[in-house]
C-alpha cells in the first residue's frame, strides 16, 4: 500500500556496499546483537511516508540480511559501483535509473546511510514534510558543529595561520556564529533535480537540524565501540 505526502511517492534508496577498510564488512557487522543494517531499515519502514525501500549493493551477504529485516533488494548493483573511489551519489542515481526502466518512478528520492544507526522515523518524516511544505529542490540533514571553524588555524610556510579570513580566536563560545556540519544521516531531493544536476545541494536546499546524539555517524572502530556503548547506556536508562 503507497502512503505518499500528498500524491507525491518517495522512494528510499539505503546504499551498503560490501568493502570496508575502516571496519571490516561494516554494514551488517553487529551492534548490540543486531546487523548495523537493520537500524536504518526499520526506521525508514516506520515512516509514513516512504512508499518503497530499497537497499543498493553489490554484495550477496548484505543483500539477504536487508531482505530478513523488510527491505526490498531489487538488484545488485555493478562491482564497479562499490569501490573505494566511486562517488557517493553514483549508487543513488543508478537505482533511479533501474527502477526507471521498470517504469516504477518517484517524486522524490532519499538516501539514508546506514552508518547513522542513531537516526529516527520521526526525523526522516520531519525532513520529507519540511521539503514539501517548503517547496525546496532538497534537504539535508546537519547539526551544530562541536569545533567552531572561527577557532581553527592552519599551517603555512612552518607557521601558524587562521584558517579562516574572519577569525574570533578570543571570543567567547557565544558570541561565535553558529556553524554547522554535515552528519550524513538524511538526504532528500525532487527526483528530477537530482538526475539533472546529479547532486544533493542546489541553491535552494534546505537544513534539517538534528541532535548530535542522533548524527553519530560510524566510520571507524572507535565510532563503532562508542556507538554500542551508547545503546547499551540507552537501553539500560529505560
Amino acid at each position: 500500500m503507497l502512503k505518499m505526502i500528498n500524491n507525491k511517492k518517495i522512494l528510499a534508496i539505503i546504499p551498503a556496499r560490501g568493502g570496508s577498510k575502516g571496519v571490516p564488512h561494516k554494514n551488517i557487522r553487529e551492534i548490540n546483537d543486531r546487523p548495523l543494517i537493520s537500524y536504518t531499515i526499520e526506521e525508514a519502514i516506520n515512516s509514513k511516508y516512504i512508499d518503497k525501500l530499497i537497499v543498493s549493493t553489490e554484495d550477496k551477504n548484505i543483500a539477504e540480511i536487508s531482505r530478513k529485516y523488510g527491505a526490498e533488494v531489487p538488484f545488485l548493483r555493478p562491482k564497479e559501483l562499490a569501490l573505494d573511489e566511486t562517488p557517493g551519489i553514483d549508487p543513488i542515481l543508478h537505482a533511479v535509473k533501474c527502477l526507471a526502466d521498470k517504469d516504477c518512478n518517484f517524486d522524490y528520492v532519499m538516501c539514508l546511510q546506514c552508518t547513522s544507526p542513531f537516526r529516527k522515523y520521526y526525523q526522516i518524516d520531519e525532513a520529507i514534510k519540511n521539503l514539501y511544505d517548503k517547496d525546496a529542490d532538497s534537504i539535508v540533514s546537519v547539526c551544530e558543529s562541536e569545533i567552531t571553524p572561527y577557532w581553527m588555524k592552519k599551517i603555512k610556510d612552518g607557521k601558524l595561520k587562521n584558517f579562516m579570513d574572519e577569525s574570533m580566536f578570543y571570543a567567547r563560545r557565544q558570541d561565535i556564529p553558529k556553524t554547522y556540519r554535515l552528519n550524513g544521516a538524511i538526504y532528500l531531493a525532487r527526483t528530477e533535480i537530482l538526475l539533472d544536476i546529479k547532486n544533493w545541494y542546489t541553491e535552494d536546499t534546505l537544513p534539517y537540524i538534528m541532535d548530535n546524539t542522533s548524527s553519530i555517524d560510524i566510520d571507524n572502530m572507535l565510532d563503532f565501540k562508542f556507538a554500542e556503548f551508547l545503546m547499551k547506556e540507552t537501553n539500560n536508562a529505560r
